[in-house]
């Protein structure tokens, strides 16, 4: 009797047990608004997956790049998802850091995403992640704002159209601004926008014996016109300001243009969100004279699951989820087509609703598809990538050198001499690695 209780007690405990551990995902991801809304839907997914719990660790970019950065390296095993960029996807999958994601389930449609997007996310034809958005950069800017001032900003723009119409919409008085671009340091913040603009004036990271190119006249022409229209065009205090700052200065009615990722569109023509937002338009990235290369920028936000995850078929669960074109409809049913998670799936682009609702979707496209990651500027270079270079160092190189440009930014330095330092310390930087030939 006592033993038949003991074994009772133990089965019952052992339900209870059974029931109490569901598997908890810890998911690490970036504080922007599409992460976020991402996470308010989750009800959706647990519903289905009542076995599956999920925490989240929401970051500011900078610092979600370190931390996950050190916790995969170091095999920490923190998180059970990661939100990373299509920087760190390929290196980090010839690690063996990431887990291949080619038995996704056959109705996930992998066929379905963009070529481009998935391109930097394989490895050997081997995808190591899925992206949750996609982005490449345009021109924001306020029609209202140009038709008050008298310029006209071309769909396929020059820097001289940029910086006239930067000059007309000015009104420092009124707290508008004619031009809204990064500063804050960062690869993944000012060195975006700068290695885009870099791009565009035909500039290049290193030349074919891996030597920095900061010295050369494309890389000042690009800083100082960078500066010039910040210092004279730009809102104060521009040196902090990275996407989402800028994000909130457009949509408060703050600047004439605004540069930056095409995923923002969806943003500064919500009406819930941006005063602005029935007066916004859309034109390409600018290209300088005749040299014929626009910002080559193509990025994404993608979910991949560490090697070191315990909980991969419930991580694989979650990611399929939070990509699928299930996610994508859950997303137009609870706040319209036009808040979609842009830059993906073909089928996106095809859909009559979402073209209808998203009048940046054309440009967008354009925008993606006209990105070549082994060719992003004229010159010849060793690497790929478009707004970053696609080794290891980069994201300390990157942002040391961010660093150099943003104190330019606030005065502290010249251009002269913020281009110098980024020369010596990338040389230095890259000698250590042993890159050059």
């Amino acid at each position: 009797m006592r033993l038949h209780t003991i074994l009772l007690g133990a089965c019952s405990l052992a339900a209870l047990t059974g029931v109490a551990s569901a598997e908890t995902l810890t998911i690490a991801t970036v504080n922007n608004g599409d992460m976020i809304r991402m996470q308010k839907l989750t009800d959706d997914f647990t519903s289905q997956h009542p076995d599956i719990e999920l925490e989240w660790v929401t970051l500011e970019e900078n610092v979600l790049r370190q931390k996950v950065t050190t916790d995969i390296a170091t095999k920490g095993g923190q998180y059970d998802v990661l939100t990373i960029g299509n920087y760190e996807v390929p290196i980090w999958a010839k690690q063996d850091w990431l887990l291949a994601l080619n038995d996704l389930p056959a109705d996930y449609d992998a066929g379905d995403l963009l070529p481009a997007i998935a391109g930097g996310l394989s490895v050997d034809d081997t995808l190591y992640a899925v992206p949750f958005y996609g982005e490449s950069a345009m021109v924001m800017y306020r029609t209202d704002l140009a038709e008050k001032a008298g310029v006209t900003i071309p769909a396929e723009p020059k820097w001289d159209d940029i910086k006239k119409a930067a000059a007309a919409m000015t009104d420092k008085d009124a707290g508008i601004y004619g031009i809204c671009l990064r500063g804050k340091a960062g690869w993944g913040e000012n060195m975006a926008f700068l290695g885009a603009m870099s791009n565009s004036y035909g500039a290049r990271w290193f030349d074919m014996e891996w030597k920095p190119q900061f010295d050369t006249p494309e890389w000042k022409a690009t800083l100082t016109d960078y500066l010039d229209l910040m210092n004279n065009y730009g809102p104060p205090g521009a040196s902090s300001n990275g996407f989402n700052e800028n994000l909130a200065l457009f949509q408060q009615g703050k600047c004439g243009m605004w540069i930056d990722a095409t995923v923002a569109a969806s943003f500064v023509t919500d009406p819930d969100e941006s005063k602005v937002a029935d007066s916004v338009g859309f034109a390409l990235f600018p290209e300088k004279g005749d040299i014929g290369n626009r910002g080559n920028w193509l990025w994404s936000w993608n979910l991949a699951i560490p090697a070191s995850t315990t909980k991969a078929d419930a991580a694989k669960a979650f990611v399929a989820w939070a990509t699928s074109k299930h996610y994508t409809d859950l997303v137009a049913k609870q706040d319209g087509w036009r808040a979609a998670p842009p830059g993906t799936r073909t089928s996106l682009y095809e859909n009559a609703d979402y073209q209808k609702a998203a009048p940046f979707a054309e440009m967008t496209l354009e925008s993606i598809n006209a990105v070549d990651t082994k060719k992003p500027s004229v010159q010849d270079i060793p690497y790929t990538g478009a707004q970053f270079v696609s080794i290891p160092e980069f994201q300390g190189i990157g942002t040391a050198v961010g660093q150099q440009f943003s104190a330019a930014l606030a005065g502290n330095t010249t251009a002269d001499q913020a281009l110098s330092n980024a020369q010596q310390l990338t040389a230095r930087e890259m000698m250590k690695a042993g890159y050059p030939k």
